[in-house]
């Protein structure tokens, strides 16, 4: 999504710069608050509908009792006050584990961990207090309130998700970032951010330590408000709400120090933007040292109990999913059959785990004989010396062939792989041998993961995507396994293939 900054011709660079701040798109300036608050009614909601929901069906209407042994004597609760306490208790516990931080809401998976995570330890807090006090408390109102809550709290919390991206890819409800730092780090940060508006960080100007008011970053149309001194009056230029610092070679650590003391406590946020991309959450380690935030980066690696479980995923979700689409193995198989000669299955050698060959299991969507054609095509292209994953508008693809691949039916023999161990679900897509030998030493990392039916790159842009962008996500994969992730990445799929849109070919 571009960003439409116009520069007004004039003396003044700061009235320049209030000139382009209209232009980038506002929401309510207490977009924040006023999205913590809808969370939390609608979180509060949810439980009320579970939890009353839960006693209802498990007691009735009726004023059923829950029983306390203290001293040789019983107390009776009912269970109408009972779930008003657990409501409460669990809001509140929602509430001390920042689930609606509006520095995670939106993007990535940090508020379905915080809220699965903050449920589940207050029911073993519940669960101990009863064991201690000898209060017998139904074991199924428990069993189903629990769970029950979990999900649709995730659900709602996804649904309210879907909104705000929505209104962030039109500008909405996003953070107006100032960037502070060379224009090189600017320049680097900016086009990311501008690939995820998602994220909800929009960038609205940067402060460069040449100070050349009036121009814009190289390659964006995001104005220069001013030199690193500027920043306060960048701010109100551009109303910007939080300043991202993106290097600081030329900022001491004073000034940075500075910045931060000038900001506007709870309106205006800092952030520091290291060098240091495409690394995940858990590799990272923030530990202060005498008064320096250092951040500790830990080596990628898969031990022996991720391999496992990985492994253990891989062989329970398969045979499930074989299970399920068995009818649809069926139709394209004869669907290929009676429309074009050749066998159904197409058998491909593929670079695996460790540069191992294995052969590759599809459905056959091209006419027999179509490999000895490729380097032509690709030739014709320009596009022989580096490794591609698709070609456009392939004469090679018959009728049956097209609809197959743009929704992925022809991957599914590769279940069969994957139940042998050659592949995973998910992982970096397997490539030929030619296309190997044309690795770079970056490249030759995706070959250490075991290759995927799907992969990051797929739910990420599929076949509009270049070879770096492709690299780069297969390495962040790589570098940042979880089981998380993966079934994340399996969700993403299956809306992928049910949608595929105009990346699918």
């Amino acid at each position: 999504m571009p960003y439409d900054f116009s520069v007004t011709p004039g003396p003044s660079p700061l009235t320049q710069a209030v000139a382009v701040s209209p232009t980038a798109p506002r929401g309510p300036r207490n977009w924040r608050r006023r999205y913590t608050r809808v969370l939390w009614i609608t979180d509060l909601l949810v439980l009320i509908w579970v939890v009353y929901g839960t006693q209802i069906a498990w007691f009735g209407l009726g004023n059923a009792q829950l029983s306390i042994s203290n001293d040789n004597r019983i107390t009776e609760i009912s269970y109408w006050v009972t779930s008003a306490v657990l409501i409460v208790a669990w809001i509140w516990t929602l509430s001390l584990a920042d689930t609606r931080d509006h520095r995670i809401i939106g993007v990535g998976s940090d508020e379905y961990v915080r809220i699965a995570r903050s449920s589940l330890f207050l029911f073993g807090v519940i669960a101990i207090i009863a064991f201690l006090t000898q209060i017998e408390i139904a074991r199924g109102f428990l069993l189903i309130s629990l769970p029950l809550g979990i999900a649709l709290l995730l659900f709602s919390r996804w649904l309210w998700r879907q909104w705000l991206v929505a209104l962030r890819n039109g500008g909405r409800y996003s953070a107006r970032l100032l960037l502070v730092g060379s224009e090189a780090s600017v320049n680097h940060l900016a086009r990311e951010l501008q690939r995820a508006p998602w994220c909800g960080y929009r960038v609205v100007g940067a402060c460069v330590p040449s100070g050349r008011a009036g121009g814009l970053i190289a390659g964006t149309n995001i104005p220069i408000m001013g030199s690193v001194d500027a920043i306060q009056q960048a701010l109100a230029a551009t109303d910007a709400d939080t300043v991202a610092v993106t290097s600081t070679d030329e900022l001491p650590a004073e000034k940075v120090k500075e910045i931060s003391w000038s900001l506007e406590a709870g309106r205006q946020h800092l952030v520091l933007a290291p060098s240091i991309v495409d690394i995940a959450g858990p590799r990272i380690h923030a530990r202060p040292v005498n008064g320096l935030p250092l951040i500790h980066v830990e080596t990628p690696k898969f031990s022996v109990g991720q391999r496992v479980l990985k492994r253990l995923f891989d062989i329970c979700a398969t045979v499930a999913i074989v299970g399920m689409l068995s009818p649809v193995f069926l139709t394209v198989a004869l669907c290929i059959a009676f429309t074009s000669r050749g066998p159904i299955l197409f058998k491909h050698e593929r670079i695996g785990q460790n540069g191992q060959p294995f052969r590759m299991l599809k459905f056959r969507s091209m006419r027999t004989g179509a490999d000895r054609e490729l380097a032509a095509l690709l030739a014709a292209q320009g596009t022989s010396e580096k490794p591609l994953f698709k070609i456009r508008n392939d004469p090679r693809i018959t009728s049956v062939g097209r609809f197959i691949r743009k929704y992925s039916l022809d991957e599914l023999p590769q279940l069969f792989n994957v139940l042998g161990g050659s592949m995973s679900l998910v992982g970096p897509r397997p490539q030929i041998a030619a296309e190997v030998a044309l690795y770079n030493d970056a490249s030759r990392r995706r070959l250490l993961a075991r290759p995927g039916l799907t992969g990051l790159w797929q739910v990420s842009g599929r076949s509009s995507l270049d070879w770096e962008d492709a690299v780069r996500l297969d390495l962040f994969y790589v570098e940042n396994w979880s089981l998380v992730g993966d079934i994340a990445i399996l969700a993403k799929t299956a809306r992928a293939v049910l949608a595929p849109g105009e990346t699918a070919h």
